[in-house]
């Protein structure tokens, strides 16, 4: 469901207890803020309540009031509360290393409005997509990557992700192993994709070994990062069928079409404020 240009966005959690849904929706209620969508999951496995509202405020709306009044309201709850505004755009640090599909996909989806996000760098360890982040006006920063020194280079990447003001850096097929430091730092605010395939290949030429295989789906997942490579918590997937028709090339281009929907499912989702952690996995509501 797209958001509209003049709706707040309330997001909250909390240990589950009676009363939650009635807490914040009638708080809104005397405020004069009228519902245009509403999203609650209570998880009976964790014990944690998760809820969305998108809500329109009424003519003379004090954001610093509204904010006392509803953490005043909710503190017998412990809820942690988070107040998005209208025209909310993020600042988004984009993650390459040679191949353009989810990068190109980004920048168009950004272009044309379809994610309200601004993309304020993008980083490699390699030079060659420089054209295209320089095409949209986006600064480029090429950091090659030394084997004997990998913690200089990801410091470099993390100035610019902290100088930037990025509130979301997207690994947009950035093919270097992250180091458990940098992963702890973009905890819960990193966003990666990859392949998905059954069963899992590794190595090289993962496509060139589901063929040999046979398989009979291919798809991808979006995930934040963590320690764990390529098994955080998990935001969208995507899958296509294919058959004893379809060669390598043909599974190679089906993956990249299939990564391209689901990053930016996963990316529209966590701007949207849709995305909760929930221990090591998530709520999307």
């Amino acid at each position: 469901m797209s958001r509209t240009p003049d709706t707040w966005i309330l997001t909250a959690h909390c240990p589950s207890m009676l009363g939650t849904v009635d807490v914040v929706t009638r708080y809104l209620f005397e405020q004069g803020c009228y519902v245009t969508e509403h999203h609650s999951f209570d998880d009976r496995l964790s014990g944690r309540f998760f809820i969305r509202v998108e809500f329109r405020a009424r003519d003379g709306f004090a954001e610093d009031s509204f904010k006392q009044g509803l953490q005043e309201r909710t503190r017998a709850f412990a809820m942690h509360t988070e107040l998005t505004p209208p025209g909310y755009r993020a600042k988004v640090v984009i993650m390459v290393s040679k191949s353009d599909h989810c990068l190109n996909d980004l920048l168009y989806r950004q272009r044309i409005g379809h994610l309200a996000m601004d993309v304020v760098a993008v980083v490699s360890n390699h030079p060659d997509l420089e054209p295209l982040a320089r095409w949209h006006g986006i600064a480029y920063h090429h950091f090659p990557l030394d084997p004997r020194d990998k913690p200089a280079q990801e410091r470099q990447v993390l100035q610019v992700i902290e100088q930037s003001g990025a509130e979301l850096v997207i690994l947009a097929r950035y093919m270097q192993v992250l180091s458990p430091e940098l992963c702890q730092r973009l905890d819960g605010w990193a966003i990666n994709i990859h392949h998905s395939l059954l069963p899992g290949f590794k190595g090289a030429k993962p496509y060139h070994q589901a063929y040999q295989k046979g398989v009979k789906m291919v798809g991808a997942t979006a995930h934040y990062i963590n320690n764990d490579l390529d098994e955080g918590p998990i935001i969208a997937q995507g899958v296509e069928a294919v058959d004893h028709a379809h060669y390598p090339e043909d599974l190679i281009a089906k993956g990249r079409d299939i990564e391209c929907l689901t990053l930016a499912k996963a990316v529209g989702y966590h701007i949207e404020r849709r995305v909760f952690l929930n221990a090591n996995r998530t709520v999307v509501l």
